[in-house]
């Protein structure tokens, strides 16, 4: 039935995992749902899901799905928290979502210990730092 979908192309939609402090200055980290676009998106659905293996042994972690009913322009959403225990496996985020009558549908892929220090750059849209994925 998928084959049967005409899927355009994603753009102006990313995932940010983004890192901000709590009052007793520990690291806290989110996954958002960036819609840089001028126009809204409906029925967002988000599907997460961790795997890889680690000192040899296979981990996988539970699949969580979000539902946003709309998103507006030039907006950003929290899809969940995350724990940086599971950076060190590929971190999934599978988006499909509609603008007017056309369904989009991309995955996003953090391989792993792509989620470092090294790599955060400034979010606008967050106004924070954060690991940025078009």
């Amino acid at each position: 039935m998928k084959a049967h979908i005409n899927f355009e192309p994603v753009e102006g939609v990313a995932i940010a995992i983004a890192v901000e402090q709590n009052e007793v200055g520990e690291d806290l980290w989110n996954v958002f749902l960036l819609n840089n676009n001028p126009y809204y998106l409906d029925n967002v659905l988000v599907a997460s899901k961790g795997y890889g293996i680690h000192e040899g042994v296979e981990v996988k972690t539970s699949v969580l799905r979000h539902l946003f009913e709309q998103v507006p322009p030039k907006s950003a959403v929290k899809v969940e928290p995350i724990d940086p225990a599971i950076f060190h496996i590929t971190n999934e985020y599978w988006v499909s979502y509609y603008v007017g009558e056309k369904i989009f549908d991309k995955k996003y892929i953090f391989v792993p210990e792509s989620i470092i220090a090294e790599n955060l750059v400034d979010i606008s849209l967050l106004n924070a730092k954060g690991i940025l994925h078009y």
